[in-house]
């Protein structure tokens, strides 16, 4: 922050407002709004305050340029963003800029807790640090001048860090340690407990961050869930890579594993239908009464109309019924239909035969016939007459068929 508005005067502030920008992202709400901005232009102070989105800008031609931006913008939802553009003050975190001696003092800090082996830095109860009082340089994280700092020196000191330790820093909002993502983009492991953190809110400013390990306890929102499944849950989804939460071990994350779609193949020549064919449907259906039936569009979440619906849904037995006996009568022939097996296999097993008069036989065997439909659905069994005369293997003497499995016993 303090290097983009050197040497500037400090008047001609404005403070650009996004309504319910926090269920925004803030590097997609950033990237969008400067991508239909026709100037380029730097966020100061970008942050959340309740449920907008909030950042400065120094120049009237570019808060000019933001406004038109308004409404230009479409989310997922497909609903407009709408941007609102005031004079303001100059930002808290300009005005209040670190000295120089500040940040270099702040910066030999870090150096002497930063673990080089572990990639590990450890700022926690960072403001009571004896080298920084007795300089007398006091480092509150909750300023957002303090937290653009301290980041601002892990981005140029520490681009390689793995984990971060904020225990202990009486935090209360997560708006300033939202530049981590971009700052410090390969953090995996975060430790936020000790602190004050209310609302499970705060840590959307940060779900950018592709946590595996992440520490909570010591917060006020620990205790707001009903129960600790609902807390993981709740985490997880922020960060659905977690692996461990408050030092506990969390089952892997459920991942669905989508296979590659194969090409469907192309039907025979017999079951194209005939220009004959084609005639006679489209007969039928000018005839039926199937256009009245689909005059309306019967996709209820596309209809607004609350009338319209309550009329078009059907929710009894009788109505279905009624509904469908306005479908014209239509004969088919069964002999035409195809039934599609998803899969089968077809193998033999050999056993010994069980009995008295077999003890002492040698290569007496019962054939079974083995189907397989589904994977894991194994029990048809079909055992053959009389003995095999095919070359076999030894096989036990007691065997035993459990769910289509042959164990020795």
């Amino acid at each position: 922050v303090g290097e983009n508005t050197q040497g500037r005067t400090m008047g001609n502030w404005f403070m650009i407002t996004i309504p319910y920008g926090i269920k925004y992202d803030r590097t997609w709400l950033l990237n969008s709004i400067q991508s239909h901005c026709s100037v380029p232009f730097t966020a100061v102070d970008f942050h959340y305050f309740k449920n907008r989105a909030q950042f400065f800008v120094q120049d009237a031609g570019t808060a000019s340029a933001l406004r038109d931006v308004s409404y230009k913008i479409c989310d997922e939802q497909n609903r407009k963003v709408s941007i609102f553009v005031s004079p303001s003050a100059v930002p808290y975190s300009v005005q209040n800029k670190l000295k120089p001696e500040q940040v270099e003092q702040l910066k030999l800090t870090m150096n002497k807790r930063y673990d080089v082996s572990q990639k590990a830095l450890d700022l926690q109860k960072l403001r009571f640090d004896t080298d920084l009082v007795g300089r007398d340089v006091d480092i509150v994280l909750n300023r957002r001048n303090c937290m653009a700092a301290t980041l601002q020196i892990i981005e140029r000191d520490f681009p390689e860090l793995l984990s971060l330790n904020l225990r202990n820093n009486k935090l209360y909002r997560l708006d300033g340690l939202s530049d981590i993502i971009e700052k410090a983009p390969k953090v995996k492991i975060l430790n936020l407990s000790k602190n004050e953190l209310t609302s499970v809110s705060e840590l959307d400013k940060i779900k950018g961050l592709k946590l595996e390990e992440l520490w909570l306890e010591g917060n006020p929102l620990c205790s707001t869930f009903p129960d600790h499944s609902a807390y993981i849950s709740a985490i997880r989804d922020c960060f659905p890579k977690l692996l461990r939460l408050d030092g506990q071990e969390l089952s892997p994350p459920i991942i669905v594993d989508i296979e590659v779609p194969e090409l469907i193949k192309p039907c025979k020549e017999s079951y194209k239908g005939s220009e004959t064919l084609k005639s006679l449907i489209l007969q039928f259906l000018q005839q039926s009464t199937l256009c009245e039936y689909f005059k309306e569009n019967r996709n209820l979440k596309m209809l607004k109309d609350p009338f319209l619906r309550r009329l078009l849904l059907k929710h009894t037995k009788r109505d279905i019924v009624d509904c469908l006996s306005v479908l014209p009568k239509t004969q088919h022939d069964l002999s035409s239909f195809l039934v599609d097996v998803w899969f089968q296999t077809v193998s033999t097993r050999f056993l010994p035969r069980e009995g008295p008069e077999n003890r002492r036989q040698v290569g007496v065997y019962c054939c079974l016939l083995f189907s397989k439909w589904k994977e894991g659905f194994r029990d048809v069994f079909v055992p053959s007459p009389g003995s095999s005369s095919l070359p076999l293997p030894a096989m036990p003497r007691k065997c035993c068929v459990v769910g289509g499995n042959t164990r020795g016993r």
